[in-house]
């Protein structure tokens, strides 16, 4: 059974693709973009279509490979009629067509309204489990979906949001204070005293009808919510496996600032991106970041990608498409690391689909405009050097669990300041620098301090 689908991803993005299903349980399917081999800057980010079985599986993943060729027809047929029936941006010649048989497992595609929020997302994916600031923290960020209501209107429903956070934080203060790990204890109670009076100053707004002031209020108190959760964490929540473990690795969270000099663009001379990079999720991904920006290794570089999907950097002038460690004359490459909501530490080596893994959800999905994630070779999983790339499309198009990016590629961090701007850069625009401004303590084994 095979259907023969032939797509234009915008006018940079053109290819044949084509969608095979498997005839035998022995063949595994590979869901992706088209192929861009002409292109060597292009050749990391280039998700792929293949019935050949994945080469690159740690033995500890195998056993979760099972005879599951049946499922991956159907995620594949409907994720070609997904893209049939609802991407405008997509050109369909007339004689596209696709078979549509009965899909008993197409539910597990259907997923509820997704966060695009990169704070949120950000906030979501820290290792705790406290159930009470949780419940301060969801109605603060429903007042983003309140103000969406016309005109004043929207103030009440804000006053909602705040009354009940507020309830929640004084009914769950003590069990707040109890989950905070004895060594943030302090700091944790700051921010909770912070953020008491802080909801009382929001209070007051919007009994004053201040719209135009709640949005600015609800980022501040956003903030404390999610350095009190921050606090929560105690020490890194679990062991990388050995044979990544002299790696630079983050253990936490950074935050950097990436500055771009920008072309032909007369509304828009530079920019600063801030961009906070996930160690918990992805200790060996966002831990070669870091250690490359400490190198200087993206200063000075140009933007070699930037077509309306993605916004992608990081291959070296030269034949080498990514780093070469000065202290070993060899190109570094770091495995696929793919953390799955539920688990206590990521997947390394296999993608989601190869592990069959069709209803996980990745703790860091491709939901915000300026999703940042590390580029590869299409067939090889653990082939990421340097290359990396923002997403330029929130998810209403490719939601979490149902495109073909979230458990295929290592996300680790969010633009969370000046996002929208990623839209405007170009070909040709330049990173004048990229600076770790917070959370560099918590980079180990740093191999940029190696002379040479």
């Amino acid at each position: 059974m095979a259907a023969l689908i032939s797509h234009h991803y915008y006018s940079t993005l053109s290819s044949t693709t084509k969608f095979t299903f498997p005839r035998a349980p022995t063949n595994l399917l590979h869901l992706g973009f088209p192929n861009y081999e002409k292109n060597p800057r292009h050749r990391r980010l280039a998700p792929y279509c293949s019935s050949k079985t994945p080469r690159h599986i740690e033995p500890h993943n195998r056993k979760l490979i099972r005879s599951i060729w049946w499922k991956e027809c159907a995620i594949s047929i409907a994720l070609a009629i997904g893209l049939l029936t609802g991407v405008p941006a997509l050109e369909w010649p007339s004689n596209a067509s696709a078979i549509t048989p009965s899909l008993p497992d197409l539910s597990l595609l259907i997923s509820g309204p997704p966060i695009k929020d990169p704070g949120a997302l950000l906030r979501y994916s820290l290792p705790i489990n406290n159930k009470a600031v949780r419940e301060v923290q969801k109605p603060l960020e429903d007042i983003t979906d309140s103000l969406k209501v016309a005109r004043l209107n929207a103030l009440d429903s804000v006053e909602r949001n705040v009354k009940q956070a507020s309830r929640a934080l004084k009914q769950g203060e003590s069990l707040i204070v109890s989950g905070l790990a004895e060594s943030k204890k302090e700091h944790g109670i700051e921010l909770l005293n912070k953020l008491e009076v802080g909801m009382e100053e929001l209070q007051q707004i919007v009994e004053d009808r201040n719209r135009d002031a709640v949005g600015p209020k609800q980022k501040e108190l956003l903030e404390y919510v999610g350095g009190v959760e921050e606090d929560m964490v105690d020490g890194f929540p679990y062991e990388v496996p050995e044979e990544y473990r002299n790696m630079p690795l983050l253990k936490g969270r950074a935050a950097v600032d990436m500055k771009v000099k920008v072309k032909d663009n007369p509304n828009l001379d530079e920019c600063v991106f801030h961009i906070v990079l996930d160690g918990y999720n992805a200790p060996v991904t966002a831990g070669n970041f870091v250690d490359l920006v400490e190198r200087h290794f993206y200063d000075g570089m140009e933007i070699q990608r930037a077509d309306g999907f993605v916004v992608q950097t990081g291959d070296p002038e030269g034949p080498a498409e990514g780093f070469i460690d000065p202290s070993t004359e060899k190109p570094r490459t770091i495995p696929l690391e793919i953390m799955v909501v539920g688990e206590k530490s990521p997947f390394y080596g296999a993608t989601l689909e190869d592990l069959g893994l069709f209803k996980a959800q990745t703790k860091l999905p491709f939901n915000a405009f300026g999703t940042m994630a590390m580029a590869r070779d299409e067939f090889d999983n653990n082939s990421a050097s340097s290359q990396v790339f923002w997403l330029l499309k929130e998810s209403e198009l490719t939601p979490s669990n149902a495109n073909i990016l979230d458990g295929r590629y290592a996300v680790f961090g969010y633009v969370t300041q000046n996002e929208d701007s990623l839209a405007d850069l170009k070909v040709g625009d330049v990173i004048e620098s990229i600076q770790v401004v917070s959370g560099l303590d918590n980079l180990v084994n740093p191999s940029y301090k190696i002379a040479g």
